[in-house]
């Protein structure tokens, strides 16, 4: 069994009185780590959003029932708890009024769990995220060396757990995860109105990844509006399919102030999307250097978000197109980064970054240095 790295700091929230909210997509292993962490504990509820009884049991019910379905209960674990009408108020009345009993709950669309909760819990949770899983945790598990050879193969695959665990089986578990989650879950919001559309517009987004992204040409691109596109951005970053980028600018002029870049939480998706599993070997260079780029973003994003580092990041460019990959701001201070798959190209910090931001690191991380960059950075 993989050993996830949130899961330390969610014992310790057991044990403080707090409710835990865990959030992700599905298919992480959300359940799973649930169940590890309460192995052995027999006095545990647990009940699911993704049954129609659940649902009913939960949706506008009184303390003097929920006391009554509890029992003797020491933990109530809650699962895809954003697809339970109100449960709000039915995680306040187990916080407020049976303080003996733990409460967890999970989801996998962190917008219908926040909207659902809205400030019925503030002061009264521990928030967590668990994403697909982490280079960091298969080094645990499998070995720095290990690993560091797998990189070819998690650019074309991703890191979701099933796929990590089946070698051999990967575009089946894929397909499935795309076909049954991606489209169907998502699609099946109300804030989502025109389904094909919202598939083109994934499918555009997987092939800019590491470009600049315009909502105006994707609404051209799609047909559809500017305001659409940006809304079902915001439902694909709610539901960890994609995350935005923005660019940071300070002092020059030409700097660019309000683009951004999109990147997927797991290439193994973005190619599942594009139905193109080709051998990085097979593909074109400059493909391949925006892969490397979303991979290393993506793992450095999970590597702050466990730590818990209070850190910013953006990219740089100006009008001339002198770019940053990754700019990050932790304190005041400004590291940069650029990531390049062939650790043998030479690199050059553009000189109107350096000279407008002298204070600032550089780096370029390949695959020679890339462990240290997402351990140790």
């Amino acid at each position: 069994m993989i050993k996830r790295q949130v899961e330390n700091s969610i014992r310790e929230t057991l044990s403080d009185g707090k409710a835990v909210v865990l959030l992700g997509p599905r298919q992480v292993g959300k359940s799973t780590l649930m169940d590890i962490i309460l192995s052995g504990n027999d006095n545990v509820k647990w009940f699911t959003g993704d049954d129609p009884a659940d649902r009913d049991t939960l949706t506008g019910i009184s303390l003097t029932r929920l006391k009554l379905i509890l029992g003797n209960c020491i933990v109530v674990v809650i699962d895809e708890a954003q697809k339970i009408s109100g449960i709000g108020d039915t995680m306040k009345l187990i916080t407020d009024h049976l303080p003996d009993i733990q409460l967890i709950a999970a989801g996998s669309s962190s917008f219908q769990l926040a909207s659902s909760l809205g400030d019925t819990l503030a002061g009264r949770k521990r928030e967590y995220q668990l994403y697909p899983i982490s280079f960091s945790e298969m080094v645990s598990h499998n070995g720095l060396i290990e690993e560091e050879r797998s990189f070819a193969d998690r650019m074309i695959f991703g890191y979701y757990p099933e796929v990590v665990m089946n070698p051999g089986k990967e575009r089946e578990i894929l397909k499935e995860l795309t076909d049954s989650y991606l489209y169907k879950d998502i699609l099946s919001m109300d804030k989502v109105a025109k389904g094909d559309k919202l598939v083109k517009l994934v499918q555009a987004l997987a092939l800019q990844i590491g470009s600049q992204v315009s909502y105006h040409e994707l609404a051209q691109t799609v047909r559809i509006d500017d305001k659409t596109v940006e809304k079902y951005i915001d439902i694909l970053e709610k539901c960890y399919i994609v995350f935005r980028l923005p660019s940071y600018a300070k002092n020059l002029r030409n700097e660019l102030k309000f683009s951004r870049k999109i990147y997927f939480y797991d290439l193994g998706i973005r190619n599942a999307v594009l139905e193109n599993f080709t051998p990085l070997s097979l593909r074109a260079k400059e493909e391949i250097g925006h892969m490397w780029e979303n991979f290393m973003i993506a793992e450095r994003k999970k590597s702050n978000e466990y730590s818990k580092k209070c850190i910013s990041s953006y990219f740089w460019r100006t009008e001339q197109q002198k770019e940053v990959d990754l700019i990050e701001v932790q304190d005041g201070t400004l590291s940069a980064f650029e990531f390049k798959w062939d650790p043998d190209k030479k690199v050059k910090i553009p000189a109107q970054f350096t000279g407008t931001y002298p204070e600032a690191s550089f780096e370029t991380v390949s695959p020679k240095n890339a462990a240290e960059f997402l351990i140790n950075g």
